[in-house]
């Protein structure tokens, strides 16, 4: 047998435990782990052998080399972008469903963990308030997530002979993998209108409304609004009911992004959603505020004929495992659900992580969250110098340090010095964002066990550079 194909008995045991180790204690070191010139010159030059090599030093090389280095998600104050905070849980169930390795596209190929996929999905339909016929499908992340939503959206709403006057909106606060999933279904860009947002960072119905009238009076097709639960800068959530009548009114397909915010639909702050229970489709990531390994995104629809409609072939090499592909049957071969054919167990780890926390667990752990923000800005408003920009929601809160004197240039240049002492120190990873033209540092803070104290050490810290920052 060719070296590699096995492994030495025993020999992957210690790895694991080495590897659990290493994640539990993570949060004692720095958050961000950068390499040195020396190792990346290493790495390159060790190129692929002829000759395999002993299976212990290249597991020391690749953890020492490489895997080791970037930025920790799963710190505890990591609070950058969307953190990733892994639930031991999810990495243990992902490491069995990698361990079988199932092709799980069919249910003739996989079909008790179709069976279990497919019950979470219902369940997380329901949550979301979506009717019997909904479905889902679990997807790499929002961004396949949200190119699946437009092909269906694109499906459901134009026959193809409108589809070169299609029209979609977005508001200045979506994410950009929902214009790059409008450009891979060829939206050109000056078909994708962005409304404009009110002072809580929501998209403004009058001017969507306004809008769309004027797009109909020119003769185009407008198809799609992307509406956002807990955007990705301020944790803001457009006025989703508000919305859904506007896209009634029209006959527009109405995908709510929900890749952060959904997952509050799983505590008792879920009314902050209302309305979604109205879209046609929601995106979700799992691997953000559910706490599952990367990757780990889903699609909910309210209407499973409409991703059978977009993505369901029948070629004759897999004649033999077509089975539960009928039109409205609950147990959809996930593969006519969305573009993959061949796709991992990704909702596995999912299931396995829900059946260890149980669902109170877990909406316990995500609004811990909304506790973290509340303290943050708690802090800064005993901080001298400190304003709040946008408060606590959504695990979220915007701020600057503003002292008196400086130029809004010269504010700009010391936030940003702020957050790059910060990094440097490896305390915490707090980055900066752009919001009213403005930069602003932002934290976003979803982590389970980070503490109220070292939230608010975070602050303090930032704060104590700023004071140095200005002194300068």
């Amino acid at each position: 047998m060719p070296r590699g194909q096995s492994l030495p008995r025993g020999a992957p045991r210690g790895f694991v435990c080495d590897l659990f180790e290493r994640n539990r204690r993570l949060s004692d070191g720095p958050v961000i782990s950068e390499p040195s010139d020396e190792v990346l010159e290493r790495v390159a030059a060790q190129g692929i052998p002829a000759e395999g090599r002993g299976l212990e030093d290249v597991v020391q090389e690749m953890e020492r080399d490489v895997i080791g280095y970037g930025y920790n998600a799963d710190h505890a104050r990591f609070m950058g972008f969307v953190p990733g905070p892994t639930s031991a849980v999810s990495w243990l169930g992902d490491m069995i469903a990698a361990g079988y390795n199932r092709h799980a596209g069919s249910v003739a190929n996989y079909p008790a963990g179709c069976r279990a996929e497919q019950t979470l999905l219902r369940w997380l339909c329901d949550r979301a308030g979506f009717p019997e016929t909904a479905t889902g499908v679990f997807t790499s992340g929002g961004s396949m997530a949200n190119f699946t939503a437009a092909i269906a959206a694109r499906d459901a709403k134009l026959a193809p002979e409108r589809w070169g006057s299609a029209v979609a909106y977005v508001s200045e606060q979506t994410h950009s993998s929902a214009a790059k999933g409008l450009h891979m279904i060829g939206v050109p860009a000056d078909h994708i209108r962005v409304i404009g947002v009110d002072g809580g960072f929501r998209m403004r119905t009058d001017e969507l409304e306004r809008v769309i009238a004027a797009d109909e009076a020119a003769g185009l097709s407008p198809f799609l609004v992307i509406a956002t639960a807990g955007t990705t800068n301020t944790g803001s959530v457009d006025p989703l009911r508000t919305i859904a009548g506007i896209c009634r009114a029209h006959n527009l397909w109405m995908h709510v992004d929900g890749a952060f915010g959904a997952s509050v639909l799983l505590t008792r702050f879920r009314d902050m959603l209302d309305g979604v229970e109205l879209a046609d489709l929601l995106s979700w990531d799992a691997h953000k505020w559910l706490f599952q390994t990367y990757s780990c995104g889903m699609v909910l629809v309210r209407d499973a004929r409409t991703l059978l409609a977009s993505f369901s072939t029948h070629p004759e090499y897999l004649a033999d495992l077509e089975q539960g592909a009928s039109e409205g049957e609950a147990l959809a071969n996930p593969w006519d659900l969305s573009p993959e054919l061949t796709r991992p167990a990704r909702g596995l780890k999912l299931w396995f992580t829900l059946q260890v926390m149980g669902s109170e667990g877990m909406a316990a752990a995500v609004e811990h969250g909304f506790d973290l923000a509340r303290w943050a800005e708690d802090e800064l408003r005993h901080t001298s110098d400190a304003q709040i920009v946008t408060p606590a929601q959504m695990a979220m809160v915007n701020f600057r340090f503003a002292p008196e004197g400086l130029s809004e240039e010269e504010l700009d240049a010391l936030n940003l010095r702020v957050s790059q002492r910060m990094l440097e120190s490896g305390y915490a990873g707090v980055f900066t964002t752009e919001l009213g033209g403005k930069k602003v540092l932002r934290i976003c803070a979803i982590h389970p066990r980070t503490s109220e104290e070292e939230m608010r050490e975070v602050i303090r810290r930032l704060a104590a550079y700023a004071t140095e920052e200005a002194a300068r």
